[in-house]
């Protein structure tokens, strides 16, 4: 909790390949109205974007592009802190006193490290290994109370917990022990080729993912492509139809309806006609935050000045931290 009584949330997101309709809907959608009641910090996760290997030039034009997105979906720079990772150094720095109270046994039972290990065989780099601990220290650096995660997310938050209270129990209390603030609807939109995997933006068949820099013909396209199941019933039933059932979880986020009340507009009605009703509700969406984000792109200055400032800011947050830590594990302090 800051000093202004109101509890902290952080979150990310990385800089990498395109940004889904998942990214959105199960992340970046839920941030603009936690900035109305928390202190809110959001960060474009570079640093753990380099675990697995990048065309420089993209990853600072997909850097700047996300932020712009941010912004564009919502983020008041005005309300939240909105900053990238890799200008704050102290994420980096606090990572290696935590890297020396994380056991290997717990990195090795990542399920995340598990699955990247298998897709990047050539490139198994500790960098793999420790993102949980960078993860760590993200969030600890800024005393986070609440951390928005999907399910997908909630073993590295475990693990952040218990490096604050090992931390604390060694070295006398130090960390805010985060809880997880979890989206209990919509938190995790699945594949529209494979129910049972969520929507990735590094998926190989473009079909499965939307953009959300698709256009309205290719949303169309995709969402009419979108397996389903070989009834005809529209009903929301994740065990039975889990294609079905995704397509109702998207239309409900993008057009503000209910579940119950989707599945009462669709009666009668067959997938087609949901599929239809879906497109258009994402594209409502997509149209006005893509016009948006290329209206901040083109005004390069606004756009870096954000970021310096919010870097300013969360620079200032993290140097304290920072320093109480180094004070604790017995470090001399630096003259200034």
């Amino acid at each position: 909790m800051n000093s202004n009584g109101k509890k902290v949330v952080f979150s990310g997101v990385q800089p990498t390949g395109k940004i889904t309709l998942g990214n959105y809907l199960g992340a970046i959608k839920n941030w603009q109205p936690l900035q109305e009641e928390y202190d809110c910090l959001y960060c474009v996760v570079d640093l753990h974007s380099i675990t697995v290997a990048q065309v420089p030039a993209e990853l600072r034009k997909n850097t700047m592009e996300l932020a712009a997105l941010y912004i564009a979906c919502g983020i008041s720079p005005d309300k939240s802190t909105l900053f990238v990772q890799s200008h704050v150094p102290q994420h980096a720095e606090l990572q290696w006193v935590l890297d020396t109270i994380t056991y290997v046994g717990e990195l090795n039972r990542m399920t995340q490290y598990k699955d990247k290990a298998r897709k990047h065989k050539d490139n198994i780099n500790m960098g793999l290994m420790n993102y949980p601990v960078l993860m760590a220290s993200d969030i600890l650096l800024y005393m986070t109370d609440l951390v928005p995660v999907g399910k997908d997310q909630k073993q590295h938050l475990e693990l952040a917990r218990t490096i604050a209270q090992r931390f604390n129990n060694r070295y006398s209390d130090t960390f805010v022990v985060p809880e997880g603030l979890v989206n209990k609807h919509g938190a995790k939109i699945m594949s529209l080729q494979d129910p049972s995997a969520k929507m990735s933006k590094s998926d190989e068949n473009e079909n499965a993912v939307i953009y959300l820099t698709d256009d309205s013909a290719t949303v169309a396209r995709k969402l009419k492509r979108a397996v389903t199941d070989s009834e005809t019933e529209v009903r929301y039933d994740v065990k039975n139809k889990p294609a079905v059932s995704n397509l109702l979880t998207i239309y409900s986020l993008c057009s503000g309806q209910s579940i119950a009340a989707a599945e009462k507009q669709f009666v009668g009605m067959g997938y087609g006609a949901l599929k239809e009703a879906t497109a258009q509700a994402v594209n409502q969406v997509l149209q006005p935050i893509q016009a948006e984000q290329q209206r901040i792109l083109a005004d390069k200055g606004y756009l870096e000045n954000v970021l310096k400032e919010g870097a300013q800011r969360a620079e200032s947050i993290a140097y304290k931290t920072l320093s109480k830590v180094y004070r604790k594990v017995g470090f001399v302090p630096r003259i200034r």
